[in-house]
């Protein structure tokens, strides 16, 4: 199983910050990386809440169903999906210090498929730097929103 870890101190209340990771309804104008967000469940964001998230990767569109299984308010939430025989598992836990708030983000990948076994290590050698990449750069539109 692959992880990456990533922080980031946002310069907000835990609050704000919060609302803002979660609102997947207006994602695509706040993630540069993001090209459209289809929330695909009515009500309020929460476990259960399924979306489709596009992003452009490699000059291709990449379309990926996502849902979130934990969610507490404030505290944290976890997203799951399956793509080419991996699961993913990203977790977002959010600190408040003060005037700041502390965003630590997980991102576990666990192949299933025997492809996806037998790929993982050219998988995640190409791959890593590209993901820590477009993840930073999530965190650091997300954060500008936040403190704006």
């Amino acid at each position: 199983m692959a992880t990456i870890s990533m922080n980031k101190t946002i310069h907000a209340p835990v609050e704000k910050v919060f609302a803002t990771f979660t609102n997947f309804r207006e994602a695509a104008d706040h993630v540069n990386g993001i090209a459209k967000l289809e929330v695909l469940t009515d009500g309020p964001i929460g476990v259960g809440t399924k979306f489709r998230e596009t992003r452009i990767m490699f000059k291709k569109e990449a379309v990926e169903e996502m849902e979130i299984t934990s969610f507490e308010p404030n505290r944290s939430y976890s997203v799951g999906c399956h793509s080419c025989g991996t699961d993913f598992r990203t977790t977002f836990q959010f600190v408040p210090n003060g005037n700041t708030t502390e965003v630590k983000m997980d991102m576990n990948c666990k192949p299933v498929s025997l492809f996806a076994k037998i790929m993982s290590p050219v998988t995640s050698l190409m791959m890593g730097p590209t993901m820590k990449k477009c993840i930073q750069s999530d965190l650091n539109d997300l954060a500008a929103v936040a403190e704006a």
